[in-house]
């Protein structure tokens, strides 16, 4: 791919989240310190000058219009851009033509789509196109479902360091002759946050109901994502429970997100899974048959997640409500009609000043990982993920952002500054090296861990608990 002009460009930068990445783009150590470009792309000349006043952005940052309807516009931006960073949703009316222009062109993309109906469409129309042209699509680059997704990942990585390697279970079943390292039964995740809802996210609710074909809803079950089956737990409860070692049952309710952060949880899994079984079976040599059996999760994995409540009778009052809601949304076109009428508009959120007085304030989320092992006795690995600011505004923001930059340059940490080439940066995982409809972690895996780290606004704490642990605890790392 030649040196294109731009490093990110971020499209429908005048809406709420748009705004967001841009303001923290401009105000990015790496961009300050010279490291990275990026432009910024909106239908509206005007409202991308009053954009620039606002924030008063540099010159250095150009302004791209856009009009996504129109798919010479699209390509016409997408080809100015190392890695396109995409806040024009809802995704299934406006994302195809971006996702396409990407992946024709070799052009890195991200997201923050909760749609896992259109993602499963990319995947079908576009995953093996991008493994051509080298293009990296990455969905869900946000709240939903990088917490989810970086949990899980986090604790296999400490499960796999943990102790002796056991019998490897093969179609169910134990081989004493075949040794590996530790693979994963269980995985949950007690998510517990506070925040707002965009126009936009709310939109999306309403589009999937009203403009997404039936049968396509009806076609996004669980693995629905994934290259490969996995083991399967109820879709729905009205009471979840996650039991750690030595500490009390924690509660909670049906959590609205789950649906899609359960489905791209499954498709990492299912693509290590491919991964490590197309080592096994290809002769690969020791280091890379190695190194895939130490990223899989393992053919018994199941992940499932919920809303931490304060009890048992909130959890079942949580999970009731939510089953509610959601039939007269998707039964009573009157109750739709109603809703619309008090929701934020799409590009819509929160006042500047209830956003940064109110939401930035006090906004925040925890991701409490319980991942159990299929050895006996189980090995339990408890991750915890946290960030001090709104999920769905500012911690989304910062995610997407960094999420983009993992495919431009190194983390700040590194010490590796230098301007980017057209080569990806090192230290990405070896799927995100052949390109396609990856996820967060199986496309920037560690890489982005580290940089959300660097910017102070998380930590993270994983370890072994209970009678297996050995007293390490990895935090901010």
């Amino acid at each position: 791919m030649s040196r294109t002009k731009y490093d990110v460009v971020v499209f429908g930068a005048t809406g709420f989240t748009g705004r967001l990445v841009t303001r923290y783009l401009a105000a990015h150590p790496q961009f300050t310190q010279g490291l990275f470009s990026f432009a910024i792309a909106a239908r509206s000349q005007s409202k991308l000058h009053n954009l620039v006043q606002e924030l008063s952005l540099p010159p250095t940052i150009t302004t791209l219009q856009l009009d996504v309807t129109d798919y010479q516009s699209v390509q016409a931006a997408v080809k100015s851009a190392r890695v396109v960073i995409n806040t024009v949703g809802p995704y299934w009316s406006w994302g195809t033509p971006v996702v396409k222009a990407c992946a024709v062109n070799g052009v890195h993309y991200v997201d923050i789509t909760g749609e896992d109906v259109w993602v499963r469409n990319t995947i079908r129309q576009f995953d093996y196109l991008a493994t051509k042209t080298g293009a990296i699509i990455v969905h869900s680059c946000g709240y939903d479902s990088i917490p989810s997704d970086l949990t899980a990942f986090v604790s296999n990585k400490t499960l796999k360091a943990h102790g002796t390697p056991f019998p490897r279970v093969v179609d169910g079943l134990s081989n004493k002759n075949s040794t590996g390292p530790y693979e994963i039964e269980s995985s949950v995740t007690a998510q517990k946050a506070w925040g707002g809802a965009s126009g936009g996210t709310l939109a999306t609710v309403m589009n999937a109901l009203e403009v997404v074909p039936r049968e396509e809803l009806r076609a996004t079950i669980d693995y629905s994502l994934s290259p490969v089956k996995g083991r399967a737990l109820p879709v729905f409860q009205f009471l979840y429970n996650q039991s750690i070692p030595g500490e009390p049952t924690v509660h909670g309710g049906f959590f609205f997100m789950q649906p899609t952060n359960r489905k791209v949880v499954q498709r990492t899994f299912g693509l290590l899974e491919m991964q490590a079984r197309y080592a096994e079976s290809s002769g690969a040599n020791a280091k890379l048959l190695e190194a895939a059996q130490h990223e899989r999760y393992g053919p018994s994995f199941a992940y499932d997640e919920f809303l931490v409540m304060p009890s048992r009778l909130s959890s079942v009052l949580v999970s009731t409500s939510f089953a509610v809601l959601f039939g007269l949304l998707a039964l009573v076109a009157p109750f739709r009609w109603i809703v619309k009428k008090f929701i934020p508009q799409p590009g819509e959120g929160p006042s500047e000043e209830y956003y940064l007085f109110t939401t930035m304030k006090n906004g925040y989320f925890v991701s409490t990982n319980h991942t159990v092992s299929t050895s006996t006795p189980p090995v339990h690995v408890k991750t915890v993920f946290r960030g001090d600011r709104d999920p769905g505004y500012g911690a989304t923001s910062i995610m997407l952002a960094e999420s983009a930059l993992c495919l431009v340059l190194p983390p700040m940490s590194s010490n590796a500054l230098h301007r980017p080439s057209d080569a990806l940066p090192r230290g990405l995982p070896a799927l995100a090296v052949k390109g396609g409809v990856l996820t967060p972690m199986t496309a920037f895996g560690s890489v982005l861990v580290t940089r959300l780290l660097d910017t102070g606004r998380f930590s993270l704490e994983s370890s072994v608990v209970g009678e297996g642990a050995n007293g390490e605890t990895r935090k901010n790392v």
